[in-house]
């Protein structure tokens, strides 16, 4: 009787487990699976490549190329190679004959040992813990290989735009000093004021709106070259194509404080006239002298030209010190006078938070202003030694602070997105809802204009009234969302990830 009863209920059971499987969602599919191949390393690796993975937000233009990239920027360049420095000088070159002190850059394509030098110098390929730290080999790399990265833009944006694509990402913006110097130059020609308006009107009668006018010119045939080396509009066309790309003007936070003040003028005054400019950053290591030592003047100038340009966004470099690096009271109040003073509405790195004075206070003070960290686990390793359960990132995440995940120098770290989120993965044990949050997050916080998607974003993402009744991401969305799109780009970017959300999770 029991085999028989068994028998007649099979088909029952059967049914029942069809329905159970249909009612659950392809986002549980998908996480399901992700929990199932979390202790498989080569199918946890496929998962996450293939992951969209929304935007980037913090990406050194110059950091970003492979040394082989540079390596033939420079060799295009004619330029040479000090033999013993690895560093790039302006030709006339030595002949590519052995042991050469000053070879051309080509002559490494015939020269193993020379090249593998100049990869290793200009990257964190095999260095180890010695004599040179993590952090100075890591900054001394740009010194070295800048005569290549800075003569050949077009073929930097597109090399890292491309690779971008290739990670399954959909924009980026590139902290870029695409001026050339320009500003740098204006102001060694102005006398040095402290009071910050009549040094800005000094800059602007002096010329500064044509150096922004030429810097967009010159940065609008860098990008349309980039897009040639792409082949895009072509049957050929690279994964790069399908990348938007917008650019924060970088200051050089390093430098005196007359050239640093020129910089942010300029970069205020070009997120305010080109729309390829969405925002500034202020960059160069926080522990150097300068940087620390100007730090709360360089607050004071983003905090006056904030008042003039209220409009135009600032991310800014913060906390991306640790203990022993700098004296214990400068890892007291970075954070929070960037997001105070400076006006920060992102900040880079944040890995001193929990030295800040009243560090839980700053915690819940960034999750009601809605400040996003761009978090950069493999440069915090590798600049820092902070990691795993050192990182704060778990306390970001903990105090309801938005968090995504940044590449910021991939080329010299050896690095790039899909191994961002495969460390995140497996350092905190994320689950596939945090990896979607964070991918959202980035788009939700990116500079891009317009109306966003999402009207909360914080415990759950609610769509916005205009598109609540379609599916996110539906290829033909209503009448009403349709035109809601229309108006705004940063809701057209959100819309399309969400639509490669529901192509991926369709496989599982």
């Amino acid at each position: 009787m029991p085999s028989t009863l068994c028998r007649l209920m099979r088909p029952c059971f059967l049914v029942l487990l069809t329905a159970v499987a249909a009612a659950q969602t392809a986002e549980q599919h998908t996480a399901r699976y992700l929990e199932s191949i979390r202790k498989q390393p080569p199918l946890l690796l496929a998962f996450v490549h293939d992951l969209p993975k929304g935007g980037d937000l913090h990406n050194h233009l110059d950091g970003a190329i492979y040394a082989e990239d540079l390596v033939d920027f420079a060799a295009d360049g004619g330029l040479c190679v000090d033999r013993t420095s690895s560093r790039l000088l302006a030709p006339p070159c030595d002949s590519c004959d052995n042991y050469t002190a000053k070879p051309a850059a080509r002559c490494s394509y015939g020269d193993h040992v020379l090249y593998n030098q100049m990869i290793d110098a200009w990257s964190m390929r095999n260095w180890r813990p010695g004599d040179e730290s993590g952090h100075d080999h890591f900054f001394a790399s740009f010194d070295k290989f800048g005569l290549a990265s800075h003569t050949h833009a077009a073929g930097a944006i597109a090399a890292a735009t491309n690779r971008a694509g290739l990670d399954h990402l959909q924009y980026v913006e590139f902290m870029h000093t695409a001026d050339g110097g320009a500003a740098a130059n204006l102001a060694r020609k102005v006398e040095w004021n402290p009071d910050y308006a009549k040094m800005r009107e000094a800059l602007l009668a002096a010329g500064m709106n044509d150096v922004a006018a030429e810097t967009g010119k010159k940065l609008a045939a860098e990008d349309s070259r980039a897009r040639e080396i792409l082949k895009c509009g072509t049957s050929d066309a690279a994964p790069g194509c399908s990348v938007t790309v917008r650019y924060l003007y970088q200051v050089l936070r390093g430098l005196p404080h007359e050239i640093v003040f020129a910089q942010i003028l300029l970069g205020f005054e070009l997120a305010s006239s080109d729309p390829r400019f969405v925002g500034l950053n202020l960059v160069m290591p926080e522990d150097w002298y300068v940087p620390i030592h100007d730090f709360n003047e360089h607050m004071a100038m983003l905090d006056y030209l904030h008042c003039v340009y209220p409009k135009v966004h600032i991310t800014l470099h913060a906390g991306e010190l640790a203990m022993g690096l700098v004296p214990p009271e400068d890892l007291t109040f970075h954070i929070r006078a960037s997001v105070e003073r400076g006006h920060a509405e992102r900040i880079g790195h944040g890995v001193s938070v929990m030295n800040e004075k009243d560090p839980i206070a700053l915690l819940h003070e960034m999750a009601e202003r809605n400040v996003l960290v761009e978090i950069a686990l493999t440069s915090n390793d590798m600049i820092l030694g902070v990691s795993g359960d050192d990182h704060p990132l778990p306390m970001y995440v903990r105090y309801g602070v938005p968090v995504a995940l940044a590449s910021d120098d991939e080329g010299v770290a050896r690095s790039d997105m899909t191994r961002e989120y495969l460390r995140a993965v497996e350092s905190y044990h994320l689950s596939y809802a945090d990896l979607k949050r964070m991918a959202r997050q980035s788009l939700e916080h990116s500079f891009l204009p317009g109306q966003s998607l999402w009207t909360e974003t914080k415990l759950v993402f609610r769509i916005a009234p205009p598109c609540a009744g379609d599916a996110a991401g539906a290829e033909k969305p209503s009448a009403i969302c349709e035109e809601f799109l229309a108006a705004s780009e940063h809701a057209r970017m959100q819309w399309k990830l969400e639509g490669e959300f529901a192509r991926f999770e369709k496989k599982y």
